[in-house]
C-alpha cells in the first residue's frame, strides 16, 4: 500500500513570527536579464530553510527584472515572498497599483523602503520619482487595507498585507540614532507589524537598539540583519560607502588573515547570530550571492 503520508506545512513568514516562532529570512536579487533560471536556482537552497524570502526592488538602483514578478516565481515555487518596494521609481499611482497587483497574486508580505538614490546605480541619469517615502508608503498600504485609495476613492475589493519596514541599529552619530527612533516609531504608527534592521556586526550595538526598544515600549517584531562578509576588501568597502554600517577590525582582521574566507565567514555569521538571538525575533540573511552557504550557518547556531 503507498504511503500517503504527507510533509508538515510550513507555517509561513507572517504566522511564524506572529506566533512566536524564531524566524529566519534571506534575500535574493532578481537577475539581470529576461530569465528565471538564476533566481530558481538560488531560492532551491533556501526552501526548506527559509520562513520568508525578501525579493530586492531594483536594489543599489541597478535596473533589474521586477521584483513582483520575481516573487509571483517564488510564489509558484511553494516559498513564502516578501515584495520590496521601493519609493525611488514609482509614483503614488503606481505604487498603489502594484500593491493591489500583489494582493491579487497572493502575495501579502510587503517591505517598504524609500530608495537608493539613481546616482548610486548603473543608470545615472534616471529621474528619481520619491513621490512619498517609506512612512507614507506604509500609510498607502493601510488606506488600501481600509478600502480606499490615496485619492479617497473607494475600491471595489480590499486587500490585506503584512507590512514590513526597515531600521539602521548602527547609525553614524547620536542625532543620526535618534532619527531613526523617531521614524521607526512613525512607522509602526502607520502599520509596520515587522521590522528588518540594517546589517548587525557588533552585537553589543544590537542589544543598545533593543535596549531602546524596551524603554520605549516598542513591542514589535525585530529581525537583526546579518550580511555574509565574504573578504575584508567588502568590509572596508562598506566602512567606507555605507552608511550606518560598521564593520570592526577584529571582524576585518579575521578575514584578512585566513585562508578560508568561506568557512571564516560562516563563522563570522553563527558568532554574531547567537550574540542578537536572545534580544530579537528572528535573523534576516543576505548572502549576496552565497545562498548555498545559509544552510550549515543556520544549523550551527544554538
Amino acid at each position: 500500500m503507498a504511503d500517503t503520508k504527507k510533509e508538515p506545512k510550513k507555517m509561513g513568514f507572517e504566522k511564524g513570527l506572529q506566533q512566536g516562532k524564531f524566524t529566519f529570512t534571506c534575500e535574493v536579487g532578481p537577475p539581470k536579464g529576461a530569465e528565471d533560471k538564476e533566481i530558481k536556482e538560488a531560492v532551491t537552497l533556501l526552501k526548506d530553510i527559509a520562513d520568508g524570502i525578501n525579493v530586492t526592488d531594483l536594489q543599489s538602483s541597478v535596473m533589474r527584472l521586477g521584483s513582483l514578478t520575481t516573487c509571483n516565481i517564488l510564489k509558484n515555487m511553494g516559498l513564502d515572498p516578501i515584495l520590496q518596494i521601493t519609493c525611488r521609481d514609482r509614483n503614488r499611482l503606481s505604487i498603489q497599483s502594484e500593491l493591489l497587483s500583489a494582493h491579487v497574486m497572493g502575495i501579502r508580505n510587503v517591505l517598504a523602503l524609500t530608495g537608493d538614490y539613481t546616482t548610486l546605480g548603473d543608470h545615472p541619469d534616471a529621474c528619481p520619482v520619491f513621490d512619498i517615502d517609506s512612512v507614507q508608503l506604509l500609510w498607502a498600504m493601510k488606506r488600501l487595507e481600509e478600502g480606499f485609495d490615496l485619492a479617497g476613492k473607494e475600491l471595489t475589493a480590499k486587500p490585506s498585507f503584512f507590512k514590513g519596514a526597515v531600521v539602521n541599529p548602527g547609525a553614524d552619530t547620536e542625532a543620526a540614532y535618534e532619527m531613526q527612533i523617531t521614524k521607526l516609531k512613525k512607522k509602526i504608527d502607520q502599520g509596520a507589524q515587522f521590522i528588518q534592521t540594517q546589517a548587525i556586526f557588533d552585537g553589543e550595538v544590537f542589544k543598545r537598539f533593543m535596549d531602546r526598544m524596551e524603554k520605549e515600549k516598542i513591542n514589535i517584531p525585530i529581525l537583526a540583519g546579518i550580511i555574509l562578509l565574504k573578504s575584508d576588501r567588502m568590509a572596508n568597502f562598506m566602512n567606507k560607502f555605507v552608511a550606518g554600517v560598521f564593520v570592526p577590525d577584529l571582524i576585518i582582521d579575521k578575514m584578512k588573515n585566513t585562508d578560508n574566507k568561506v568557512e571564516m565567514c560562516k563563522e563570522i555569521a553563527v558568532d554574531l547570530i547567537e550574540k542578537v538571538k536572545p534580544y530579537c525575533a528572528g535573523i534576516h540573511i543576505q548572502a549576496l550571492g552565497w545562498e548555498k552557504h545559509i544552510a550549515p550557518i543556520i544549523k550551527s547556531v544554538k
